[in-house]
């Protein structure tokens, strides 16, 4: 399983402008070969393969007066920018034939210098190290300062530098772990309902209450806000309190990000199998609510449960998000139809009272260990079938069901569906069968003729 690991970096001023040097090369590259794509589609020109490019945009360039400072970087955090302009090509046609699910992704896009985020990666084959003293050493950068919270598990394959945008540098390890991390079974299964004004309802009743991180520091940001507004557009004061504004929004998000940690993990080392609903985040996002619901963050929660229970050896499933779980009575499955969110509680005809959020927790905890019993594909319900013709016709006589389809007696008060004697005595007699007229003889034969017999032309009216 791979996973990984971010850590802080402390680079000095030399290694920042060693950095923002490499930046800026990857960035020039992934744009000249992006230019080199849009040129080709354009003249109808066959599509440059990857090892065209590479020679065109990197050894060639180098060669070139105008692009002779590309050789002051590691040609490995080149080729790796190449390999991001494969990636978001490769993701952009997947998205155009269908192969690709969720929303549609946008073909690749020139990148800025005025981009919040700049990135590079480095692989195994430009042999950066983590030297005894802790320090990591980047080829043609040195050695950088790094802040290590705890041990990697195991060699990193690659590692990538990110500048945010608040200015802070961090690295970034993918490694590679082979050793088992299953925690010992648990006895309980939990399903949980997320919303806003409690961010997790769970089906056992627990409740957590949401924090609300971008709420609370909404009165800061605005200060900070207001700040930039005021300084003019260009300077170094505008540029010093974009800053500022950055790092407040990144200690929102460190913040949320930290807690969502903790409560995930927790849930998964409790548990044996966890079920949420499958919200569209998106479609919430485009509401009345769209604040509250970022400032949730529930896809970000869901997303780490879901590595989480398939690192630690745990079930995780997510249900249909068109279940009606608010609607549907825990206790005798009736479906009492929907409620508009001020109702909180509300009490089925079966007589039993349900709280909204923990009703709706133990339908998704039903619903999901109904579709993990079936683990492996097959068909649990018997297929669809054509009726008979003697039970596809309606029958006139034919007994009244006793019941809805909601499961309620259709029976209403003093009802009775057995008929009494006076009833049937006082039922009018069927009336008889017509008779059926003989059918006309043949002239020539004098035999009743076969076959239908001739129309007639209709009596004509008196003028």
């Amino acid at each position: 399983m791979q996973l990984r690991y971010n850590f802080r970096v402390y680079p000095e001023p030399s290694q920042r402008d060693a950095l923002a040097q490499t930046f800026g090369c990857a960035r020039v590259v992934f744009n000249d070969a992006l230019r080199a794509r849009r040129t080709a589609h354009e003249h109808g020109e066959p599509y440059p393969s990857d090892g065209e490019l590479s020679k065109r945009v990197i050894t060639l360039a180098k060669a070139t007066p105008e692009r002779a400072w590309l050789g002051e970087v590691s040609a490995v955090v080149l080729q790796q920018s190449l390999a991001d302009l494969n990636t978001a090509y490769r993701n952009f046609f997947a998205s155009v034939t269908g192969t690709r699910k969720g929303r549609k992704v946008a073909p690749p896009r020139l990148r800025s210098r005025k981009d919040n985020r700049q990135a590079i990666r480095f692989t195994r084959n430009a042999r950066f190290t983590v030297l005894g003293n802790g320090r990591l050493r980047l080829p043609k950068i040195g050695d950088l300062p790094v802040r290590w919270s705890r041990q990697l598990p195991a060699e990193p394959s690659s590692v990538t530098i990110i500048k945010d945008a608040a200015g802070r540098y961090f690295a970034s390890f993918v490694v590679t772990t082979k050793e088992d991390e299953t925690l010992p079974a648990a006895g309980s299964e939990v399903g949980i309902d997320l919303g806003l004004t409690h961010f997790a309802v769970l089906s056992d009743g627990t409740k957590v209450t949401a924090p609300k991180f971008l709420r609370q520091a909404a009165r800061r940001l605005a200060r900070l806000q207001k700040a930039v507004s005021r300084k003019v557009k260009g300077s170094n004061n505008r540029k010093k309190a974009v800053v500022k504004v950055a790092r407040a929004h990144a200690r929102v998000a460190d913040t949320r990000r930290d807690w969502q940690h903790k409560l995930s993990t927790a849930i998964i080392r409790d548990n044996q199998a966890v079920y949420v609903e499958d919200l569209c985040v998106a479609g919430l996002g485009r509401t009345r609510l769209a604040k509250s619901v970022h400032d949730a963050g529930w896809s970000g929660f869901t997303g780490m449960l879901e590595y989480k229970a398939a690192r630690y050896g745990r079930v995780f499933a997510r249900i249909d998000r068109f279940t009606p779980t608010s609607q549907t009575c825990s206790q005798c499955g009736r479906i009492d139809g929907p409620k508009p969110l001020s109702v909180r509680s509300w009490t089925c005809p079966c007589g039993a009272t349900h709280d909204r959020d923990i009703n709706a927790a133990k339908n998704v905890l039903a619903a999901g260990q109904a579709d993990n019993s079936n683990d492996r594909g097959a068909q649990i319900r018997p297929a669809s079938m054509s009726a008979p013709r003697h039970e596809a016709v309606t029958h006139p006589h034919a007994a009244r069901s006793t019941r809805s389809v909601e499961g309620i007696s259709a029976l209403q008060s003093g009802e009775d569906v057995k008929p009494t004697k006076t009833s049937t005595e006082s039922r009018p007699p069927p009336p008889a069968p017509r008779a059926t007229p003989p059918a006309p003889s043949s002239p020539r034969t004098g035999q009743p003729r076969s076959g239908p017999p001739r129309r007639t032309a209709p009596p004509q009216r008196a003028p």
